[in-house]
C-alpha cells in the first residue's frame, strides 16, 4: 500500500469517527437542549449565559495555541504533550483566580448578585477542559477518533442526564451549570479510559518556549476570535435583558449545532492531514480544495433549509413562548453558513507553519467586524446580528486571500467551487419556505413535509445538473460498500 493510499484511508477514517462523534454526540445534546428548553424560561438561559462567555473566554487562554502545536509539530513526543498537560493545568489555576476575584465585579455590572455564584462554580471547568485540550491533540495526532467517540458520547449522555434531572426539580439556571461540569468530568474521565495517552512525569521549559513560539501567534488570534463572537452577548446582556441575550443564543445555537458538527470534523482531521503532507504543495492544494466542495455541498443545503424552516423548526420543538428567536436563527443560519471554508483555508495555513499568516488575517477580520459593531450597537440587536452576519461573509475572502500564493488557490477557484452548491441551495430553500403556507397541519406535520422537501428537491437538483461533488460522494460511499 503507498503512502499516499494509507493517508487517504486514515484521513476517511478518521473523518468518519469524527463525523460520528459530532454528530451522534450533538443528536443528544440536540434532545437535551429541547427537553430543557421546556422547562426552563429565555431568562434563565440568558443568565447562564452571560456566565459562559467569561468561561469560554477563559477556555480560549487555557486549551487553545498549545494543543494546535502539539498537532503541527512534526515530532511531537511524550516530553512534549506531558509538558503542555503541567502547564496547562498552571494555567488553568492562574485563569480560576482571575475569575473567582472578578466575580463579583461581573456580577454587580449586570446588576445580579446570582452571577457571582454561578462563575465561580462553573469556573472549575477549566481544569478538565485543560486536560481534554492534551488529549484531543493526541487523538487527532494518531487519529485515535473511535476512543473520542466513545468518550463524547458518555459524556453527553451523562451531562444530559444531570441537567434534565435537576430542571425537572427545579433548580432552574443552575441545571446548566450541573449540565457544564457533569459533562468535562466525564468526558476527561471517558478519555483517561479509552485513550492510550496517559500524563507522564516528565516536563521541559525548553519544549514549552519552543511551542510557544508557535502557538502564541494561535492563541492570541483564537482569544481574539472568542471575544468578538462573544462580544455581541455581553452587549445585548448588559443593554437589552437576559430574556433577550436567552434568544440570541437560542438562535445561534441551531445553526452552530449544524457547522460545528462538520467544522470541528474538519478542523481534527484535515490539520494532521495537511500537517503530514506540507512539503507538497501540490497535495495539499487538492485535499484542501476537495475539503471546500465536500463541505460547501453538505452545509450550505443544511443551513438554507433551516433558514426555510425557522417558524415551523421553532413552533414544534421549543414552544411558542420560544418564536422570539427565531429572527436571530435566520440570521445565523446566512452567518455561519460559509463557516467550513473558513476552517479549511485557516487549516492549511496552519498546516504550513505560518501562525503569523493566521494571526494577521484575525487581527484584519476583527477590525471589520467592530467597525460593523460599533455602527450596528447604535440601532437595534436584530440590526447589529445581521451587521455581523455581513463581516462573516467579508471575512471568507480574507480567510482564502492568502492561499493564492501559498498553495495557488484563488478566491475565485474558490468560489468557482462553492457556486454550484450554494446556487441549488438558494433553489430549495425558496422551494421549502414557500411550501410551508400551502401545507395544512400543525407544525410536527408542516416540519416533517418542508425537511423531506428540502432534501427530495436538493439531491434531485444535484442529480439533475450532475455535481461533480455529489458523484464524487455517490461513488466513494458505493466504492466503501
Amino acid at each position: 500500500m503507498s503512502a499516499e493510499t494509507e493517508m487517504k484511508g486514515k484521513i476517511v477514517k478518521g473523518l468518519f469517527w469524527k463525523l460520528l462523534e459530532n454528530g451522534g454526540a450533538q443528536g443528544l445534546q440536540f434532545v437535551v437542549a429541547i427537553l430543557l428548553a421546556r422547562l426552563l424560561t429565555p431568562a434563565e438561559y440568558g443568565l447562564v449565559g452571560i456566565v459562559m462567555i467569561f468561561i469560554t473566554l477563559a477556555n480560549a487562554i487555557v486549551q487553545n495555541g498549545f494543543s494546535t502545536a502539539l498537532i503541527q509539530k512534526k515530532n511531537s513526543d511524550e516530553t512534549d504533550f506531558s509538558s503542555v498537560f503541567y502547564f496547562g493545568l498552571a494555567l488553568a489555576a492562574a485563569m480560576y483566580a482571575v475569575l473567582y476575584l472578578a466575580a463579583p465585579a461581573i456580577a454587580g455590572f449586570y446588576e445580579n448578585p446570582i452571577l457571582c455564584r454561578i462563575l465561580r462554580v462553573l469556573g472549575l471547568v477549566l481544569f478538565p477542559g485543560s486536560v481534554i485540550s492534551v488529549q484531543t491533540a493526541y487523538v487527532s495526532r494518531k487519529m485515535e477518533f473511535r476512543g473520542l467517540f466513545i468518550a463524547t458520547m458518555c459524556a453527553v449522555a451523562v451531562s444530559g442526564t444531570v441537567s434534565i434531572a435537576m430542571a425537572y426539580r427545579g433548580f432552574g439556571a443552575w441545571a446548566m451549570v450541573g449540565q457544564q461540569i457533569a459533562y468535562y468530568l466525564a468526558l476527561m474521565l471517558c478519555l483517561l479510559a479509552v485513550v492510550s495517552w496517559k500524563p507522564r512525569l516528565l516536563f521541559s521549559l525548553a519544549r514549552i518556549r519552543g511551542m510557544l513560539a508557535f502557538g502564541w501567534k494561535l492563541l492570541a488570534a483564537s482569544l481574539l476570535d472568542t471575544l468578538f463572537n462573544n462580544l455581541y452577548g455581553l452587549i445585548i446582556g448588559k443593554i437589552y435583558n437576559e430574556e433577550l441575550l436567552g434568544a440570541y443564543n437560542r438562535g445561534d445555537q441551531f445553526p452552530k449545532l449544524i457547522v460545528s458538527n462538520l467544522g470541528a470534523a474538519i478542523q481534527a482531521v484535515l490539520l494532521p492531514a495537511f500537517s503530514s503532507r506540507q512539503d507538497d504543495m501540490g497535495q495539499v492544494r487538492a485535499m484542501v480544495r476537495r475539503a471546500i466542495r465536500v463541505s460547501s455541498f453538505l452545509v450550505l443545503p443544511m443551513l438554507f433549509g433551516l433558514f426555510a424552516v425557522a417558524d415551523t423548526l421553532v413552533l414544534a420543538l421549543l414552544g411558542e413562548k420560544w418564536l422570539i428567536c427565531v429572527p436571530y436563527l435566520r440570521i445565523m443560519c446566512i452567518s455561519y453558513s460559509f463557516w467550513p471554508i473558513h476552517i479549511t483555508n485557516l487549516q492549511a495555513i496552519n498546516a504550513l507553519g505560518r501562525s503569523d499568516v493566521f494571526l494577521k488575517l484575525e487581527v484584519l477580520k476583527k477590525t471589520v467586524s467592530l467597525i460593523g459593531l460599533l455602527i450596528g450597537i447604535r440601532y437595534s440587536p436584530i440590526l447589529m446580528v445581521s451587521i455581523k452576519a455581513v463581516c462573516d461573509f467579508l471575512s471568507v475572502f480574507i480567510n482564502a486571500w492568502p492561499n493564492r500564493k501559498l498553495l495557488g488557490y484563488s478566491i475565485a477557484s474558490q468560489w468557482r467551487d462553492i457556486l454550484p452548491s450554494f446556487l441549488l441551495s438558494m433553489l430549495m430553500c425558496a422551494a421549502v419556505y414557500f411550501l410551508q403556507f400551502a401545507l395544512p397541519g400543525g407544525p410536527w406535520l408542516k416540519l416533517m413535509v418542508q425537511v423531506a422537501a428540502g432534501m427530495a428537491v436538493y439531491a434531485g437538483l444535484a442529480w439533475a445538473f450532475r455535481l461533480e461533488t455529489f458523484r464524487y460522494l455517490a461513488d466513494t460511499f458505493r466504492n466503501r460498500g
